[in-house]
């Protein structure tokens, strides 16, 4: 088929019989969330303190920046999937959760015995949080790795806003370079 034929039998096609983009994405989204927290219980299991946990601004602090990141990402996914949808306002939009996150965290920081500041910037697991959040992002990699740490706070007990801000966006980064390296021979047409 010639390039020019493939364009006139998709300009012609009836949009309506396609596949909404956003369900296409949403349904495996949310089972690769149910896998990988299927495998975050069986692996690490929830943290300890979980009741005591979800009763402190700083969980709550954590859940909202990993779901906000995971919903944006979300949104430029299901927007670069479709050729010359506009990705600007969802890129844009991914400052404010960062932001934010930052702010906290140097306001943290700043209020913090200088003491306790190693603590809260490197917390006990530093060394194992990307990864775990990587791992866990697998099952998800179509919705970035923001939804994996999301399942990963299930677990872990690490909630200072510096710890946050550094190991989980560098966990959500490694997963979006992996996306990027891998999508380009597993997303090709």
């Amino acid at each position: 088929m010639r390039t020019a034929d493939l364009i006139e039998r998709l300009s012609s096609e009836d949009i309506g019989s396609r596949p909404n983009a956003t369900m296409l994405l949403l349904v495996p989204l949310a089972a690769g969330c149910l896998v990988s927290f299927v495998v975050m219980l069986a692996w690490l299991g929830l943290r300890p303190d979980l009741s005591r946990a979800i009763g402190t601004s700083a969980y709550w602090i954590k859940f909202a920046y990993t779901l906000a990141l995971a919903a944006i990402f979300f949104w430029l996914t299901e927007r670069l999937s479709r050729p010359g949808a506009a990705t600007a306002r969802p890129r844009s939009l991914l400052v404010i959760p960062l932001a934010i996150m930052a702010l906290v965290a140097v306001t943290q920081l700043a209020a913090a015995p200088e003491a306790a500041r190693a603590h809260l910037l490197m917390g006990a697991s530093y060394n194992i949080c990307p990864w775990r959040i990587a791992v866990l992002s697998l099952p998800i990699l179509v919705g970035a790795g923001a939804a994996g740490a999301w399942v990963y706070a299930f677990h872990c007990d690490e909630s200072a806003a510096p710890f946050v801000a550094i190991w989980y966006t560098l966990g959500i980064a490694a997963v979006g370079v992996a996306g990027g390296a891998l999508g380009k021979w597993l997303l090709r047409w």
